[in-house]
C-alpha cells in the first residue's frame, strides 16, 4: 500500500513486537499514543506587511526515559501524523542508544524557501512565543530538522531566552558553535550512519573502499554521507538526488564540486560530466550501498521489488513503507533501520546536552570517539539479538528499544 503515514507505520512495528515481549494490551495502548501534542497558529507579519497564519505543532511522545527530545521541520507537506510518527520513531531511537530522554517533534507547515530571512526569523520566534510553556532544558529539548538549520536554532534559544529572563543554551541543541552548539553536531547523523555501514559492511564481507553508493536526498545529511563516503570510508558514490532530479556518474562523483554547483545554481542537475537521472532511477540502481537520506515513505511495495543495493542504510526517518520492508528482508536486502542508522543526531545533541549542563565544550576527538562508540555498541546489541531470534534487524531494534521504555515506565509506576 503505497502513502501510508509514517504513524500508522510505526505503530503496526510496535504490533509486530509486543506479541513476542507479550506485552499487556494496556501497555501497548500507551504506547501507541502521545501523551500530549500541540497544536498553534502562528501569526506572522510578511515583508509586505499582511498577516498570514502559519499552522505548527509540537508531540511529545513518551517521557519514561527522560526528557523529550526531537527536531523541528519546515515543510510544506507537514502533518500531524507525520510529526507523531518521527516523535514516536525518537522514543525508541534514544531509547535504543541509551540516552535518558524521550521523544518529540515538531514541525511548521510552511515552503522555507519562499521566505525571506527576516519572515522566517519571525515564524522561528513566534513558534518559540506559542511553544514556550512547553518546553525547557528539563522537559523538551528541540533541535534543527528538516529545513532548519543551526542559525534558526540560535534565533530560537534567544527567544526562549528573552522569555525566561535568563540565557538558556539548554534549551535547544544544534546550535552555531559559538552559541553553546557542539563540535560535530553538523555531520553527526552521517557520521554515526557510517558507523553503522561500516560495521554491517564487515559483517557481510563486503569491502568498503571503493564500494558503490547512491544517496537519495542531497541535503544536510545527504551531502555528508557523501562527502564523508567517499573521504574516510573510501566509498565510490556514484549517484545523488535533490528534490528536483539526480545526476550518476559511474566513475565516481566529485563532491566538492558537486555542493558548489548545487549552491551556485539551488540543484545538483546539470552537473557536467554527470549523466541526469530522476530520483525514482537513483533508488533502483545497482549499487552496493542505498542511502534513502531525504524524507518518508520514499520505498514503497511498489518500487521494492526494483531495488538492487545490497545495504539499505535509512538516514532519513520512515523512508521505506512496512511492506517494502518486508519484500526487501524477502529479497535478502540487507535494511539497517533508521533507529539504528541515523541516531548520530540525536546521540551528539544529547552530548551538546551535558556540555551546556557542564558549562564545558569538548573537541571533536571527543565527540567523534564517544559518537562511534554509541552507534557500534547499539549495532552490536540489535544485530545479535536479530541473530539469536532470526528476525530482521528493524524488529530487533524495535525490541531492544520497547523493552526499555516499558521497562522505565513499570520503575516510575505507571503500570
Amino acid at each position: 500500500m503505497t502513502g501510508q503515514n509514517l504513524f500508522e507505520i510505526v505503530k503496526q512495528h510496535i504490533c509486530s513486537c509486543s506479541l513476542d515481549l507479550q506485552m499487556d494490551p494496556n501497555v501497548e495502548a500507551i504506547l501507541k499514543m502521545p501523551m500530549r501534542e500541540l497544536h498553534v497558529s502562528i501569526p506572522v507579519r510578511m515583508d509586505d506587511g499582511t498577516i498570514r497564519a502559519f499552522q505548527g505543532f509540537r508531540v511529545q511522545y513518551n517521557d519514561a526515559l527522560g526528557p523529550t527530545k526531537g527536531g523541528i521541520r519546515y515543510h510544506p507537506g507537514e502533518t500531524i501524523d507525520t510529526i507523531r510518527g518521527l516523535a514516536a520513531l525518537m522514543t525508541w531511537k534514544c531509547a535504543l542508544h541509551e540516552l535518558p530522554l524521550g521523544g518529540a517533534k515538531g514541525g511548521i507547515v510552511c515552503n522555507p524557501k519562499e521566505l525571506s530571512f527576516s519572515e522566517l526569523e519571525r515564524l522561528s520566534r513566534s513558534y518559540i512565543q506559542m511553544i514556550y510553556y512547553i518546553i525547557g532544558p528539563d522537559r523538551d529539548i528541540p533541535a534543527p530538522d528538516v529545513y532548519t538549520t543551526p542559525e534558526i536554532m540560535a534565533w530560537m534559544m534567544d527567544e526562549y531566552s528573552k522569555i525566561a529572563g535568563k540565557t538558556s543554551f539548554g534549551v535547544i541543541t544544534g546550535k552555531p558553535v559559538g552559541l553553546g552548539g557542539s563540535e560535530g553536531r553538523v555531520d553527526a547523523t552521517a557520521r554515526g550512519g557510517w558507523f553503522i555501514i561500516r560495521e554491517a559492511a564487515r559483517d557481510a564481507n563486503l569491502e568498503l573502499a571503493g564500494a558503490t553508493v547512491a544517496i537519495q536526498g542531497f541535503g544536510k545529511v545527504g551531502s555528508f554521507a557523501a562527502l564523508l563516503g567517499r573521504d574516510i570510508f573510501g566509498a565510490r558514490i556514484i549517484a545523488v538526488s535533490d528534490s528536483t532530479g539526480g545526476v550518476c556518474d559511474p566513475q565516481g562523483l566529485d563532491i566538492g564540486a558537486l555542493i558548489l554547483h548545487k549552491r551556485k545554481t539551488g540543484s545538483v542537475k546539470g552537473f557536467p560530466g554527470a549523466k541526469e537521472i530522476s530520483n525514482q532511477e537513483i533508488l533502483e540502481l545497482g549499487v552496493d550501498i542505498l542511502v534513502p537520506a531525504a524524507l518518508e515513505n520514499v520505498i514503497t511495495d511498489e518500487n521494492a521489488g526494483r531495488v538492487k543495493a545490497a545495504i539499505v542504510a535509512e538516514f532519513a526517518n520512515g523512508p521505506l513503507t512496512a511492506e517494502a520492508d518486508e519484500i526487501l528482508h524477502k529479497r535478502g536486502i540487507l535494511v539497517l533501520p533508521d533507529l539504528l542508522a541515523n541516531g548520530g543526531g540525536v546521540i551528539v545533541s544529547y552530548f551538546e546536552m551535558v556540555q551546556n549542563s557542564q558549562m564545558d565544550h569538548w573537541d571533536e576527538e571527543k565527540i567523534y570517539r564517544r559518537l562511534e562508540k554509541k552507534m557500534s555498541d547499539a549495532y552490536r546489541s540489535v544485530r545479535d539479538l536479530a541473530n539469536r531470534n532470526n528476525v530482521p534487524l528493524r524488529k530487533a531494534a524495535y525490541t531492544i528499544a520497547l523493552e526499555r521504555v516499558v521497562r522505565a515506565m513499570r520503575l516510575r509506576g505507571w503500570m
